[in-house]
């Protein structure tokens, strides 16, 4: 069945584009705003992985730090790995204000997330704080997870997670650091009651921020709660400099 609703919406940026030739996020070429060179470069991460947290292992399972300390996401899941052009590509989208970035990055997104076969009733996009969305004007990761929710034809919900206390920045902080940081801060509305909910992030480092919003979806009556990132930091990658 054609999702009309999706073609739509993608029409919609292939007519801006005419009137504002696209640039390639990945490595500036023009022409397109994701090149297929940089399409190539893409580290998809379909290999082995945690059951759990989704990072990269040699056996099946669930690995170690998630059988110690186990998330309240059911499973996180991440695109591919953290690094250029997708790095480069997600920076323009969250600080150079290139919005078309978001349906870009969704559409070669979305193959991987059908894949995954996982049944949903709704997206929702991590929340910023009312500081970080005043400096910004608009949420990064809510211009990757509506293109995706109209692709998979399921609800989205900006607003069905708050949050309720101002936290700092994860980055530079320890992975402790970062849990204690996030600790209580988000609230569920009650429309997740019952639900199978993706929670959405842009990047996933110890996916800390992810597992305090699966406890508030759960607290709030959700039925099961998975994690979805587009790109995850691998542990060469610094936690002081992502």
């Amino acid at each position: 069945m054609t999702n009309w609703k999706y073609a739509l919406y993608r029409s919609t940026w292939s007519a801006l584009d005419l009137l504002f030739p696209p640039v390639c996020g990945g490595c500036d070429k023009t022409g397109s705003r994701w090149c297929e060179e940089c399409q190539s470069k893409v580290k998809i991460l379909d290999g082995i992985v945690c059951d759990v947290c989704g990072l990269p292992q040699e056996r099946v399972g669930t690995c170690k730090t998630c059988l110690a300390d186990k998330p309240h996401f059911r499973m996180l899941r991440a695109w591919t790995v953290f690094e250029n052009p997708i790095q480069k590509a997600l920076h323009k989208l969250k600080y150079r204000k290139d919005m078309s970035m978001g349906d870009a990055i969704a559409y070669h997104m979305l193959p991987f997330v059908q894949k995954l076969n996982w049944q949903i009733d709704m997206i929702i996009p991590t929340p910023l704080g009312k500081q970080r969305i005043k400096q910004r004007g608009y949420n990064q990761v809510a211009m990757i997870a509506k293109p995706l929710s109209i692709g998979l034809q399921i609800e989205y919900d900006p607003h069905a997670i708050t949050r309720k206390k101002e936290t700092r920045t994860q980055v530079g902080l320890t992975k402790i650091e970062r849990k204690k940081n996030v600790e209580g801060a988000f609230q569920a509305e009650a429309s997740v009651k019952r639900k199978n909910i993706v929670v959405m992030d842009d990047v996933s480092t110890t996916g800390a921020t992810l597992s305090s919003i699966a406890e508030a979806l759960y607290q709030a009556g959700a039925e099961n709660v998975y994690a979805l990132t587009v790109a995850r930091a691998l542990q060469h990658h610094s936690l002081q400099t992502v």
